[in-house]
Order: structure tokens, then C-alpha cells, then sequence
């Protein structure tokens, strides 16, 4: 077992609060959409979500090594500036959670570190080149990716069966699509595990080195793996169902079809990335592939003005968290008393928001309750310039053309018959 210090044991156990958060953040990713179709019960989804995430934990360390080895100098960095990090992820994992915003927990985390480096070591220890090509492009193509791969499978298991075309589902159908869909929400689970489980992984490593615990260069130790699956697994078990609500009802109305279109592309992508050590986030895809199923449903509607939220917090993810990140560093930077209040600061914080999500319960009694979405944008100038349904023409010109001044309003005359005749 490696020898611990005080400050390092804060910052693992620091770093496994963090994998929890990003288990309850990132459940919806999984489970949303199988939720929503009724594919599943709430409790049943997240628990199959929960054993999986474990089991994809075991499967792959290239994305730790891509955080414990690539993306900052690992040599000049101090435990203290990975809890300085950690600070800021936790924090804004909570403020997204609060108002049910699919963030990036990955980014979270990323901005994080890189804002507590620069504050501890300048710009020099950030390694941008694993930056842009690890984690901002994989950011803006994997979503892009996604989406159009489950706008096309939406349309084409739509078009297989042209009998349903444009009538409910068999029920035959249905039920096999929901087969498939808690298929592909088992496999999106999985990947899920091997990512961001991972992400975790690679920043307890990284501690470890700089904290002299192990060398440089090492492979996550097997204690680490597992902690971390335990920490995500529970975290997904409990369940985001603020952000699952989100995911599954607030961007589009999926039927089981587009559900599994959905999860089997987004899955897909993240199965790769992982392979090739890119620290993609799973949110960023599988809301991409959310929206692209309900561009690919003929008469399918997506929401853009929950969309457009959602790329908000996406673009507001890195710089928010590497602020706080910084800010908390600055702290730490004073010494133990340092730490030690911004430790505080992150209990109090949690508790407040916590206390605050208590105003308005969401839980798996109430997570696929119609929510009343404003309409956005696009949505009310399509209303504006639709044609009146048929047969309403002359109602509607009756009701919105005024009568002449000083004329009394006349009831429309049924018919025209010629007057009787007497004989």
C-alpha cells in the first residue's frame, strides 16, 4: 500500500465525492431516454446502470492515462492544486444538477485541473496540444457525430416498416424496440464506466505521483480502479433524476424506436473514444443523439430553447469550473488553514445547494411527469405562419375582420330558399 499524508488522503477521498457526483450527473446519459419510453421502471434503470457502470470501470485505463499522464506536467504539480481542482468540478456538478442541466461532468473536471495549474504552475504546465486534440475537438465532433449517425438510424428503422408509417406503433413493434433499447442503454452504461470512471481514476493517479506515493508514469493500482467504480456505480444507483427529466422529456418526445436509435449511436461513439484515450463526455454525445432522433422523426419536434440552455452550460463548463479551480488554489496556496477553509467552503456550498433541491423534490415517483417547456424561439414562428386547419376559413375571417361602424353583427344565414307561395 502506498504511504499517505493527510493531504492526499483529503484529496482521494475528495476525488471519489467527485465520482459520485458525476454518477447521479451523468445517470440520465445512460437511462433518460429508456425511462421515458417506459422501457424500464426508474429503480430498475438506474440500478442496471449502476452494476454496468462497475463493470465498464475494469475494461480500459487509456483515459486515465490521458489525465494522469498528458494533459498537465505531472511533475510540478502538488496535491494540493488536484483538490483545488476537484473544488470546482463538485461545485459545478451541483449548480447544473440543481437546475437540471446535462453538463459536462468530464469538461467540469478538465476545467478544473487546468485553472488550479495555472494558478500553481502558469500556462507552461498545461499541455494544449493533448488539450485541443484530446478534449476540445473530440468536445464539438463527437456530439455532431452522434447526432447526425442517430438522425439517420431514426429514419431508416422508421422507414423499414412503412406500415406504421405515420400511425401508432404495433405493439409488437413497440415492445421489440424497447428489447432493443434496454440493450443499448446497458451498452451506453458500459461506456459510460469505461470514460468517466476513468476520469477519476486518472486524477487519483495523478495524486498519487505528485504526492510521491507512486512513480511517475504508473498505470492506475488496482485499489484505485475499483474505488472509483464503487464511487460512480453509487453515484448512478441514486440516481440524477433532475437531469434524466431533462433529457428524456425536455428535448424532444421519444417514442421506443428513436430511444434505441439514440442510445446505440451515442454508445457507439464513446466506445471509440475511450479506446482511442480521448476524455469525451458522454453528455455532449448523448444529447447530440437525443436531438438528432427527434430531427429524424418525420413530424418529430426538438425543444431549442432547452437546447439552447444546454449549449450554454456546455460553453460556460470549462471557464466556470478553471476559475474556481484557480480561486480555490489561491487559497490552498496560503498553507494548511488554506485547505482547510476551502474545504469548508465546499462542504457548506454542497449542503446549500443541496438544501435548496429539497424546495422542489424530483425523484423516480415524479421524473416522467409532463413538465410544462416553454416555447422557444423557432417553435412560435413555425405557430405564427402555420395555415388555419381546413373548413375554419370563413370562421376565422369572420371572427377577425370587424363589422362596419354603426352596423349591428348579423348571424350567419344557414341557407338561401325562395319565399313560400301561398296559392
Amino acid at each position: 500500500m502506498e504511504s499517505f499524508s493527510l493531504i492526499l488522503a483529503i484529496v482521494v477521498v475528495t476525488a471519489l465525492a467527485f465520482d459520485f457526483t458525476n454518477g447521479f450527473h451523468d445517470t440520465a446519459n445512460a437511462m433518460a431516454t429508456t425511462i421515458s419510453t417506459g422501457a424500464l421502471k426508474p429503480k430498475i434503470a438506474v440500478a442496471m446502470s449502476a452494476g454496468l457502470n462497475l463493470v465498464g470501470a475494469f475494461l480500459s485505463v487509456e483515459v486515465a492515462n490521458t489525465i494522469s499522464k498528458g494533459l498537465v506536467d505531472e511533475k510540478g504539480i502538488r496535491p494540493e492544486v488536484i483538490f483545488a481542482a476537484l473544488v470546482g468540478a463538485i461545485l459545478w456538478n451541483l449548480v447544473t444538477w440543481l437546475v437540471g442541466l446535462p453538463s459536462s461532468s468530464s469538461h467540469a473536471l478538465m476545467g478544473g485541473l487546468i485553472g488550479a495549474t495555472i494558478a500553481s504552475a502558469g500556462f507552461g504546465a498545461v499541455h494544449g496540444d493533448v488539450l485541443v486534440t484530446k478534449v476540445l475537438l473530440p468536445a464539438v465532433a463527437a456530439p455532431i457525430v452522434a447526432g447526425i449517425a442517430a438522425m439517420i438510424s431514426t429514419r431508416l428503422s422508421y422507414g423499414v416498416d412503412s406500415r406504421t408509417e405515420g400511425k401508432a406503433e404495433s405493439e409488437a413493434s413497440r415492445k421489440g424496440y424497447r428489447v432493443g433499447q434496454i440493450a443499448s442503454a446497458g451498452l451506453v452504461s458500459l461506456a459510460h464506466g469505461t470514460n468517466d470512471a476513468q476520469k477519476t481514476m486518472g486524477i487519483i493517479t495523478l495524486a498519487l505521483i505528485a504526492g510521491g506515493a507512486i512513480a511517475p508514469g504508473s498505470n492506475p493500482p488496482t485499489w484505485v480502479i475499483l474505488s472509483a467504480g464503487l464511487a460512480i456505480a453509487l453515484g448512478t444507483y441514486i440516481g440524477g433524476w433532475r437531469i434524466i427529466r431533462t433529457m428524456g422529456t425536455g428535448l424532444t418526445d421519444l417514442e421506443p424506436r428513436q430511444g434505441f436509435a439514440a442510445q446505440t449511436s451515442a454508445a457507439t461513439a464513446i466506445l471509440a473514444s475511450s479506446h482511442l484515450g480521448f476524455s469525451l463526455s458522454t453528455t455532449h454525445v448523448v444529447s447530440g443523439a437525443v436531438m438528432g432522433t427527434g430531427v429524424g422523426r418525420k413530424g418529430g419536434v426538438v425543444r431549442w430553447s432547452t437546447a439552447t440552455r444546454m449549449l450554454v452550460a456546455w460553453i460556460l463548463t470549462l471557464p466556470a469550473a478553471a476559475l474556481v479551480g484557480a480561486g480555490a488554489e489561491s487559497v490552498t496556496d496560503l498553507g494548511d488553514w488554506g485547505t482547510a477553509v476551502v474545504a469548508v467552503f465546499l462542504v457548506t456550498s454542497s449542503a446549500a445547494i443541496w438544501k435548496m433541491s429539497r424546495r422542489e423534490v424530483v425523484d423516480h415517483t415524479n421524473v416522467v411527469e409532463e413538465t410544462e417547456v416553454p416555447a422557444g424561439v423557432v417553435t412560435t414562428a413555425i405557430a405564427a405562419v402555420a395555415p388555419p386547419p381546413s373548413g375554419t376559413i370563413g370562421e376565422d375571417l369572420t371572427a377577425t375582420i370587424p363589422a362596419p361602424a354603426g352596423t349591428e353583427p348579423t348571424a350567419p344565414v344557414a341557407s338561401v330558399a325562395p319565399p313560400a307561395t301561398t296559392v
